[in-house]
């Protein structure tokens, strides 16, 4: 019999356990990256999340599990759904809180349904998806969602769950050498155009390097964590990820990456980036300063250059972002589902994401049609 338990922490459940189901070694599915999120004050119910993490159990053995979360708002997700929240409300019923089986503040593709890589994985995959429904049903909740799978996990939520996708622009090593490898398979234009922003910060006099997380001091932890929270700060956002947070980041080793900028001995600008075995994760970015190409050059270029030499297959710098076309990085689809409980809120939205997927297609049809690589 394979009971269903739900944990308001993921330090309930142990870290070997949780870890062994994970099919690949993807950072954010760690145990301990969730576990420093709750711990250093990121996950907090006042904020919107409230850890509802799902274990699945055969004689008192943990066989599946996924990150979950009731969620108060629909703030840090990336998968968009305010305006469904604003048409149940209209409608008079309450959207939140929400069921939510993703990694919080994180727009990265991964497993959410980890149940090894056994013969069963399948069905424990399944049977996570309908506990998953089971726990929303329970408790009159409007609506489950399942952000940011990978394809091959889509095939396990029936049909009731709503298909939902967006792109993303990753960055794919064909074998380059080095980056000058990478530049050649550009068309002219774009090439020169790389070039001339990578010669701005060079012409800046800013010093430009990459360096492993557990190899930056506590101080420079602080000063990587003010230019993050500045950036938030500046947009009119709220900066979640705390300075404590940042710290533990020196725990991952080489799974953490810095590119920095320096003015002097003085940290002016960085890029945060995570990696596993074959992918390099972009995620945060700030700076105190203004030069020409430095976004660029931080977050794009020396992610690139990264990847080249660590023979890592691909590069995903984050969502969203157009321009990133032009810095040789290809649109790829990503994946969602979404359980809606009432029926007939679930035909509407429905009929809604046919539309959307409509669009999504031109808009990847359009973008086939401006590749940055010369044509051969």
């Amino acid at each position: 019999m394979i009971e269903a338990r739900f944990h308001d922490r993921i330090a309930d459940i142990a870290a070997p356990d949780w870890d062994a189901l994970r099919p690949d070694d993807n950072p954010f599915l760690a145990h301990a990256f969730l576990h420093a999120l709750e711990r250093d004050g990121c996950i907090r119910e006042d904020w919107g999340w409230q850890p509802h993490h799902l274990g699945l159990y055969e004689r008192g053995r943990l066989v599946a599990a996924a990150p979950l979360y009731l969620k108060g708002n629909s703030h840090g997700e990336f998968v968009f759904d305010w305006s469904w929240a604003s048409a149940w409300e209209r409608a008079g019923g309450d959207y939140y809180p929400k069921l939510l089986n993703a990694v919080p503040y994180s727009p990265v593709t991964g497993p959410r349904l980890l149940a090894g890589e056994g013969a069963h994985a399948p069905l424990l995959r399944r049977a996570l998806a309908q506990a998953m429904r089971a726990e929303a049903e329970r408790h009159g909740l409007s609506s489950v969602h399942a952000n940011f799978l990978p394809e091959a996990e889509t095939a396990t939520f029936d049909g009731d769950w709503l298909a939902r996708s967006d792109v993303q622009f990753h960055w794919p090593n064909r074998g380059y050498r080095d980056f000058d490898g990478f530049l050649a398979t550009l068309s002219h234009k774009k090439r020169k155009n790389i070039r001339h922003e990578r010669a701005q910060v060079a012409a800046s006099g800013l010093a430009v390097e990459m360096r492993a997380g557990a190899a930056l001091p506590a101080d420079e932890w602080r000063a990587v964590h003010a230019l993050y929270a500045s950036t938030f700060d500046a947009k009119g956002n709220h900066a979640a990820l705390t300075p404590r947070f940042f710290a533990g980041l020196r725990a991952f080793g080489d799974a953490v990456q810095v590119a920095l900028a320096r003015d002097g001995g003085r940290i002016v600008a960085m890029a945060l980036f995570l990696r596993s075995r074959t992918t390099l994760y972009g995620r945060y970015w700030g700076a105190a300063v203004e030069v020409p190409g430095l976004h660029f050059e931080l977050c794009y270029y020396r992610g690139i250059e990264y990847a080249i030499a660590e023979g890592l297959e691909r590069f995903e710098p984050g969502a969203q972002g157009e321009h990133k076309l032009a810095r040789g990085f290809l649109p790829v689809r990503t994946h969602s589902r979404h359980f809606i409980a009432d029926p007939r809120f679930r035909d509407a939205v429905r009929a809604a994401l046919a539309r959307e997927a409509l669009a999504v297609d031109a808009y990847l049809d359009d973008l086939a049609t401006h590749s940055p690589y010369a044509q051969r």
